[in-house]
């Protein structure tokens, strides 16, 4: 009922910068949170950043100060501007979104994932 579309992952060098986008389409009536997580091989999966529906942002103090999430309500989209890349950001990215549909239902969705790489 309610699908979400990563994009803007890829390979960068330290330092550099990369933009990940993630759009939610099907049948929304509103969206609750919205946030980014990632995950490394043989690791958990790790909040990254979050942005509630008032405007409140959250983010892990790994990415504090050169990771920012922003929102778009309209699109129904996410945004991670990403700057300052390190080797160790390198992760598959997930969005989250917690999305209220038109039925009143509630419900937990997640993005299909997008590989970030950063080279040394």
């Amino acid at each position: 009922q309610v699908q979400l579309v990563e994009s803007g992952g890829g390979l960068v060098q330290a330092g550099g910068s990369l933009r990940l986008s993630c759009a939610a389409s099907g049948n929304i009536k509103s969206i609750n949170e919205m946030g980014w997580y990632r995950q490394v091989p043989g690791n958990q999966r790790e909040l990254v950043a979050s942005a509630g529906s008032s405007g409140g942002t959250n983010s892990a103090d790994s990415v504090k100060g050169r990771f920012t999430i922003s929102r778009d309500n309209v699109k129904n989209t996410v945004y991670l501007q990403m700057n300052s890349l390190k080797p160790e950001d390198t992760a598959v990215y997930y969005c989250k979104m917690i999305v209220v549909i038109t039925t009143g239902d509630q419900y937990q969705v997640w993005g299909q994932g997008t590989q970030v790489t950063v080279s040394s």
